[in-house]
Formats: C-alpha cells, sequence, structure tokens
C-alpha cells in the first residue's frame, strides 16, 4: 500500500513537471512538431485501421495527421468520453466536419453513429495520447483512466504507439500492474521509435 502512494505521488509529481514543461511550447513550435509527425507517420506501414485521438491544449500533433491517416487509405476510428467510468467508445473520423466537442467541451469528438468499446480491436496501430513514454513503453496519461481500461479490447498484435514531444521520451516513469505497455513511441524529431530500448 506504502508503495502504490509512493508512486501515486511520484506520477503527480511528473504530471505537474510535464504538464507545465507543455504550457511554455510556443504555438510555432507546435506547429512545426504537428507537421514532423504527420511526416513520420507518411513513411510509417498502416494496418487497414488506425485508432487514433483529437489533439487538444498543449498536446503534440493537428487534425491535419488524421486526414493523412484517411488519404493513405485507414479507416480511423476516434475515441468518444463515456459519461461513467468504463473504456471508451469509438466512432469513424470522417473529417473535420464530423467533429464536435463532446463530454468535455474541449476535446472534439466523432459525431457518427458509436462502434463500442471493443472496436478498438479492430485497430492494428493505436495512437495514443501521453505526457511521456519511458524506454521500457511504460506511458503517462493524464490519470483520468480512460486508456487503461480501454487497451483492454486492444488486438494481442497491434501496436500500440504513445505520441509525445522528443523530451517526453524519458529512460523511467512509475508503473503499476496494470499498465499496458507501448510497443513504440511517434515523437517529432525521432519520429516512429519502437520500444522497449
Amino acid at each position: 500500500m506504502g508503495a502504490q502512494r509512493n508512486d501515486e505521488v511520484t506520477k503527480a509529481e511528473w504530471r505537474a513537471k510535464l504538464s507545465a514543461a507543455r504550457a511554455a511550447v510556443s504555438v510555432q513550435q507546435r506547429v512545426a512538431e504537428a507537421g514532423a509527425l504527420a511526416q513520420a507517420v507518411s513513411v510509417m506501414s498502416l494496418p487497414d485501421t488506425v485508432c487514433c485521438y483529437v489533439p487538444f491544449g498543449t498536446e503534440p500533433g493537428s487534425t491535419s495527421l488524421l486526414d493523412l491517416l484517411r488519404r493513405r487509405g485507414a479507416r480511423v476510428l476516434l475515441p468518444a468520453i463515456p459519461t461513467e467510468p468504463g473504456p471508451l467508445d469509438w466512432a469513424e473520423y470522417t473529417g473535420t466536419a464530423s467533429l464536435s466537442p463532446g463530454r468535455f467541451r474541449y476535446i472534439l469528438e466523432p459525431t457518427g453513429p458509436l462502434l463500442g468499446p471493443d472496436a478498438l480491436s479492430r485497430a492494428g496501430l493505436v495512437l495514443l495520447p501521453a505526457l511521456a513514454v519511458d524506454h521500457r513503453g511504460v506511458r503517462l496519461g493524464r490519470g483520468a483512466g480512460h486508456y487503461d481500461r480501454s487497451l483492454v479490447h486492444a488486438a494481442p498484435d497491434a501496436e500500440l504507439v504513445a505520441v509525445v514531444r522528443d523530451d517526453e521520451l524519458v529512460e523511467h516513469l512509475p508503473s503499476e500492474d496494470h499498465d499496458v505497455l507501448m510497443t513504440g513511441a511517434l515523437t517529432p524529431g525521432r519520429g516512429h521509435v519502437r520500444l522497449p530500448l
């Protein structure tokens, strides 16, 4: 119990540090990073279905990455946050006109028919938001647990890739038994990095 409490404090400290660093990132840097992430994805081998997300605030990425995935022939599924704690629901992204504010007004979600939490199992590639990911593949999210509850639905051979800035790929993060390890990181400077390192 004591070790778990220390882990939680450490995660909270990491989140505070990373959130403060993200707040200092300029708009120009975010635009440049979004372009670099799209370039990195343009050379990746893509499966038929990709689960992704709509970045908000200072998260790396942009909707142009979603459009690129579609242009390259992938079916793109985006999360819809449920009203009760549980796994994410999913719906198809068909362009920016298919997005509207969801449960949290600052997060855009797809407006199409919901496909259920197990739609995640159809994706060969899952691009996940993260505050950081470590060399072992441990991902640090915002702490709401939506992806922790969702990744149990992922296909066993799916690539799970955390999208982070270059300095958010770190050597070691605190972990817990229920954490699902990432198979890769996607960063603006390094592109697709296979994990563990």
